[in-house]
C-alpha cells in the first residue's frame, strides 16, 4: 500500500516552474491542510487517551518518552526541552530520544532508525518501568528504531502511543492508541519535514500543553511553574504574579522575592493571605493546584 507521505502531490507538479510569489503561496495553502487534518474526531480522540494516560503514569512516578529519527526525534527532543523552562519540570519527566544520539540531532547518522534493537536499547539505558509513557513519532510510520521501541516498551508493561501521518500505520500496530494525521501529499514529495513535520509539532504542542495543564502547572493561562532562568522570565515570573493577584508590579515584584522566586508559591501567599510556609504547605497537599490550594485556606 502506497504511503501518503510518500505520494507526489497533483498541486505542486510544476512548482520548479512558479514564481517565488506563487511557490510561497502554494506552500501556505498545503500547510493550512494540517491543522484541519487534526482536528478531525478519531485524532482528537487518540490524542485525549494519550494525554490521560501520561497524566495518569506521572502521577505514580513515570515518565514521558518520545522517541523518532531524523525529524520526528528532533521535534520530540524539542518539545521534551521546552517542558523545563516553561513548566519547571525536571529534565528526566519528559525525555526525548533521537535513533543515533546527540549527533543525530545536527546531522544524519547512517543506519540508525533501521536498527529496532537500538530502540530498545535506548530505553533499555533508562531503565523503562510500567509507569512510563513510550510516544513513538515517525511521519511514514514505519521507522524500525521506533517499533523496536515500541515492542520493549509493551514488554516491560509500559504505556505506549503512535504518532504518524499514515493511516494504518505499521507503528500504530506496535502501540496501545494511535494518532494518525493524515496531512496529504508533502509539496516536494516525501519531505516530511514540511506538513508531517508540523502536524508532529502541533501534536506535541498539544499533548504536553494539555498534559501539564492537568498536572496543575497552570493557573487560569498563566504558565505559574515557569522557571525564571534569565532576564525575560523573571519579568514574566512577575507579571504571572501581577495578573493572577491584580496587585502592582512592585508588589509583585516583593512577593516573587518572598516567595523564594516561585510565583506559584507567591500567588498563594497573596490570594491566601497566608506566609511562605503555609503557601507552600497547602501546594504539597494540594498536588500543586493553585485552585484546591486556595479553596483549602479558606
Amino acid at each position: 500500500m502506497e504511503r501518503m507521505t510518500e505520494k507526489r502531490n497533483d498541486a505542486t507538479t510544476h512548482i520548479d516552474t512558479m514564481s517565488t510569489t506563487e511557490i510561497l503561496q502554494t506552500i501556505n495553502q498545503q500547510d493550512q491542510q494540517v491543522p484541519i487534518a487534526i482536528s478531525k474526531a478519531p485524532v482528537i480522540a487518540a490524542i485525549t487517551q494519550t494525554v490521560d494516560t501520561i497524566v495518569a503514569g506521572i502521577k505514580q512516578g513515570g515518565r514521558l518518552f518520545y522517541m523518532g529519527a531524523g525529524t520526528s526525534g528532533r521535534l520530540g527532543i524539542l518539545d521534551a526541552a521546552e517542558c523545563v523552562p516553561t513548566y519547571g519540570t525536571d529534565p528526566e519527566l519528559v525525555q526525548g530520544l533521537i535513533a543515533g544520539g546527540a549527533k543525530a540531532v545536527t546531522e544524519a547518522v547512517e543506519g540508525a532508525e533501521d536498527s529496532a534493537e537500538l530502540g530498545a536499547q535506548d530505553l533499555k539505558d533508562r531503565h523503562l518501568t510500567a509507569n512510563d509513557f513510550v510516544l513513538g513519532i515517525a511521519a511514514s510510520g514505519t521507522t524500525p528504531y521506533v517499533i523496536g521501541g515500541l515492542d520493549y516498551a509493551t514488554a516491560v508493561g509500559a504505556h505506549t502511543g503512535a504518532l504518524s501521518c499514515n493511516e494504518n500505520s505499521l507503528i500504530g500496530q506496535h502501540a496501545e492508541v494511535a494518532i494518525e494525521a493524515v496531512v496529504g501529499p508533502e509539496v516536494v514529495t516525501g519531505s516530511t519535514r514540511m506538513k508531517a513535520g508540523t502536524a508532529e509539532k502541533l501534536i506535541l504542542n498539544m499533548i504536553s500543553t494539555t498534559t501539564m495543564i492537568k498536572l496543575g502547572k497552570v493557573y487560569g493561562n498563566l504558565m505559574v511553574d515557569v522557571k525564571p532562568t534569565n532576564i525575560k522570565l523573571v519579568d514574566r515570573a512577575k507579571r504571572i504574579i501581577h495578573e493572577a493577584t491584580g496587585v502592582s508590579m512592585e508588589e509583585a515584584a516583593k512577593f516573587y522575592e518572598a516567595a523564594q522566586h516561585q510565583p506559584k508559591v507567591a500567588i498563594v501567599m497573596i490570594n491566601g493571605d497566608v506566609d511562605y510556609a503555609a503557601a507552600e504547605k497547602a501546594l504539597r497537599e494540594n498536588h500543586g493546584f493553585i485552585a484546591a490550594s486556595l479553596k483549602a485556606l479558606r
